[in-house]
């Protein structure tokens, strides 16, 4: 690690890392040209030789054909095919920025992500053609990939070799959007320096080599999929397999016969792998898994640990603010006395905890965590806001806590915290003990508006398969664990968890799904 300058910043970052995601391509493609980049949907076998002639020839004819310039705002609007990989790589090499969009949305929310994005370009699927004569760009403007399933979506999309501009650390490379929770969505300014730092971290720190292979079965166009496992893995020259949507068998199936390594994932992603244990007891190829985006339970990770016994399962913790990585549980979590923690800063990045004056808190007390440092965006795209400070620190809005050791346990959103008549109750410390209920499969804690404490704590959840377990016997299992006041007052039962569209659960839908019940009750006795 070097002190570095990047534009106006001052970082902690590798000499030796690439100046963009391009650069990191042209590098194992030229050590290892016949090993295997991308394993696709259709079992298409992309080396880093053809990955690299493929990118060559389509950022020409991008530059020749479409006028695609340093700067522009290309929007991609694709799934998880060698196709994403190839514009994004190829866009890259422009020095243009590129702008993944949900496949998820629905039209007029992509319009209006576009809208704020000054899109000069469309890079898209053929499943989205359709939606065209509604984009803000020219008929020159959008390129379609069409029958990836044939092997190459951009077929007849190349031209000649040129030599374009030398990349710069400090170039706009990716403006992402955020999963928009607490507001809507913000376009996150990503440079080359933040996206390389990040790989680079998440390569060194897990000992990713050659020989390893991950599994994007999650969305391409959030950080986890993009930066953590695509742009980790062309780095080090190792294998990504893609899959366009998840499905925890197929995820499975794949971890098996291709003999996957390293795995990524959100909670409800690993929750759903769980109960297909029996049908895949012995996956020793497993050496890693990583899970971020919300609260892991202790439980879970143990589970995964009895199941997979010599692979590390580690808890990362990052924002589309952070490039993902921020903190990382430095070794195997469930084994280790500190389980449930979330992790220490990771190489080139700073963290604190504040009150609500801005003041540093003691060790043991919860405030706000900030984060400063190569992985932390400069900033939202033509959106000033108070979260990014002037000497570099960014608030999260997380309630986070630390140890004299430096291990940081994040608990909370500061608007996911239940505030029960002045005491507090933590989404992800009541989830953590819903999670020891026999039964209880996975969980979801929420606030509900209350007359007398202003809030109280409601749940939903998932039974395990073929389990009775109700209302009263899980109230009853958590009276000897918890005070009165942080039981669930409501628990609904569902199927799956709701999500937001950043994959994290969603407390708004759980809320509403228990007023939807208690109403449905009022009613019932109504009529009664």
């Amino acid at each position: 690690m070097s002190d570095l300058r990047v534009g106006a910043r001052h970082i902690q970052s590798f000499l030796d890392m690439p100046a963009c995601p391009y650069d990191s391509l042209a590098n194992s493609a030229g050590v290892s040209p016949s090993s295997i980049a991308l394993v696709d949907d259709w079992g298409h076998r992309i080396s880093y030789r053809e990955l690299l002639f493929r990118v060559d020839g389509f950022a020409s004819w991008l530059h020749s054909e479409r006028g695609v310039r340093a700067g522009s705002h290309v929007a991609v609007l694709m799934f998880a095919d060698v196709e994403f990989a190839v514009a994004l790589y190829a866009l890259s090499k422009l020095r243009a920025v590129c702008v993944p969009l949900p496949t998820k949305y629905r039209k007029p929310e992509i319009v209006s992500l576009m809208d704020s994005a000054d899109i000069t370009h469309v890079i898209c699927d053929e499943r989205f053609e359709s939606w065209a004569k509604d984009f803000p760009v020219s008929v020159e403007g959008l390129v379609v990939s069409r029958g990836p399933e044939d092997g190459d979506g951009f077929a007849g999309m190349s031209g000649d070799a040129f030599l374009p501009e030398a990349p710069a650390l400090e170039d706009p490379a990716i403006l992402m959007f955020t999963s928009g929770t607490t507001s809507c969505s913000k376009g996150v300014v990503l440079r080359n320096y933040n996206l390389m730092h990040a790989a680079t971290v998440y390569a060194r720190l897990m000992r990713t080599v050659p020989t390893d292979s991950c599994l994007i079965p999650i969305p391409i166009y959030h950080v986890t999929g993009l930066i953590a496992l695509l742009l980790q893995f062309v780095l080090v020259g190792a294998t990504t397999y893609l899959q366009r949507f998840f499905d925890a068998r197929r995820v499975l199936e794949c971890v098996r016969d291709e003999e996957i390594t390293y795995l990524h994932g959100s909670p409800t992603s690993f929750a759903e792998l769980l109960p297909l244990r029996p049908e895949f007891p012995y996956l020793p190829s497993v050496r890693a898994m990583l899970s971020g985006s919300s609260y892991e339970p202790v439980e879970k990770m143990r589970a995964f640990h009895a199941w997979m016994p010599t692979a590390s399962f580690q808890v990362v913790y990052g924002l589309t603010e952070t490039a993902s990585p921020a903190l990382l549980f430095p070794y195997d979590s469930p084994t280790s006395v500190f389980a449930g923690a979330t992790g220490k800063p990771v190489p080139g990045v700073e963290a604190r905890i504040v009150d609500e004056d801005g003041r540093e808190v003691a060790s043991g007390e919860a405030g706000e965590l900030q984060l400063r440092g190569a992985c932390v965006s400069e900033g939202y795209y033509r959106r000033q806001d108070p979260a990014f400070g002037v000497d570099g620190w960014f608030a999260t809005g997380d309630i986070a806590y630390a140890n004299d050791e430096g291990m940081v346990w994040v608990v909370d959103r500061k608007k996911d915290m239940i505030n029960r008549g002045g005491e507090k109750v933590w989404c992800s410390a009541l989830e953590e003990v819903l999670s020891e209920v026999d039964g209880v499969s996975q969980s979801c804690a929420a606030a509900l508006p209350d007359e007398l404490y202003g809030e109280v704590p409601i749940a939903a959840v998932v039974r395990e398969p073929g389990s009775t377990v109700g209302e009263d016997d899980i109230k009853e299992a958590l009276a000897g664990r918890i005070a009165h006041f942080k039981i669930p007052v409501h628990i609904v039962f569902v199927d799956k968890i709701p999500q937001t569209r950043g994959e994290k659960p969603d407390r708004r839908a759980v809320s509403d799904a228990v007023r939807a019940q208690i109403s449905g009750h009022s009613n019932a006795g109504h009529s009664s």
